[in-house]
């Protein structure tokens, strides 16, 4: 498979909604969900977490039939080095630079690049699919991957008093039983900030960016994808799309390498657009220090 093969990356701040919209998309025929393939170096070769599936990554036959296609075989010394590669390479702190064009270490950049580009071209073909979706989410790895890669980004936007709610959840990894990290509502505001300027620069440097809204995908998930599918040149009949319908979906088995814990769930599930408290001075905190992006992604100041 080329380079060129073309790759879907769902992009946003963690608890925004992209592992849903992931598993969603990865039910559309040709299309194969990997998860978030950032973490698979340290979580999957390195820690055999367990795939969507349910098998360790070691055990799991797809990603060991992507190993081989991609590399031979998973090695820890590729995984240690790639680890290595992400902290000098795959940064926020970089997206300036590659935003203005003044790209460094860029043998080391493509060799990063070239890793995950043979992945995506091994689980097509193992997967026999058209295009993979990698829900990794972060900026700086969608950056990364533009400078060579077939890139369609989808950018997933949910309101930041939402997700810092969410982030001061208590959440036990099905993986191994630990706490989930959680933030400051302060932080998140932060990070919100951050991700979604990033996502926007992208798009103003000519990559193609699809904006979500979280809270329309759980409102009226079948014209929210079937709008997403056609943007991204992807089947969008509503057969294509019958696994979903209002108020819930039909969930296959995914073979997602690392995620949150939606990235198990087959079978039925139902949508909801949960709005956990923040107390009032959390709520207009996280409202000012977010409001120019509020306004521009249509959300009321009032919470």
């Amino acid at each position: 498979m080329a380079d060129a093969q073309p790759v879907i990356f769902v992009g946003g701040l963690g608890r925004s909604g992209t592992t849903l919209l992931e598993r969603l998309l990865g039910e559309i025929p040709g299309v194969a969900a990997l998860g978030e393939v950032v973490h698979l170096w340290a979580r999957g070769v390195r820690a055999d977490e367990p795939c969507g599936c349910g098998s360790p990554f070691s055990r799991c036959a797809f990603w060991t039939k992507v190993g081989a296609r991609a590399f031979g075989y998973w090695r820890e010394s590729r995984a240690v080095m790639l680890q290595e590669l992400r902290a000098r390479v795959d940064r926020t702190r970089r997206i300036p630079a590659f935003a203005a064009g003044l790209l460094t270490r860029e043998a080391e950049l493509a060799e990063y690049v070239s890793a995950y580009s043979r992945i995506y071209a091994a689980a097509a073909e193992v997967a026999a699919a058209r295009v993979v979706i990698d829900s990794s989410k972060h900026a700086s790895l969608a950056f990364c991957l533009s400078a060579t890669m077939d890139l369609r980004v989808v950018h997933v936007v949910r309101d930041p008093r939402a997700v810092a709610a969410s982030w001061r959840r208590r959440v036990r990894r099905p993986e191994d039983g630990r706490p989930m990290a959680r933030w400051a509502p302060a932080r998140t505001a932060m990070h919100w900030l951050a991700q979604n300027l990033a996502f926007e620069i992208l798009r103003w440097k000519g990559v193609q960016v699809v904006r979500v809204h979280y809270e329309d995908l759980v409102q009226d998930p079948v014209t929210t994808l079937t709008r997403l599918a056609g943007d991204l040149r992807l089947p969008d009949s509503r057969e294509t799309l019958g696994f979903v319908e209002d108020g819930r979906a039909r969930l296959g088995v995914a073979h997602t390498v690392s995620g949150n814990p939606m990235r198990f769930a087959v079978g039925h599930i139902e949508f909801h657009d949960r709005r956990a408290a923040l107390r009032f001075r959390q709520r207009w905190l996280v409202t000012a220090l977010t409001w120019p992006l509020l306004l521009v992604y249509g959300y009321p100041l009032a919470y």
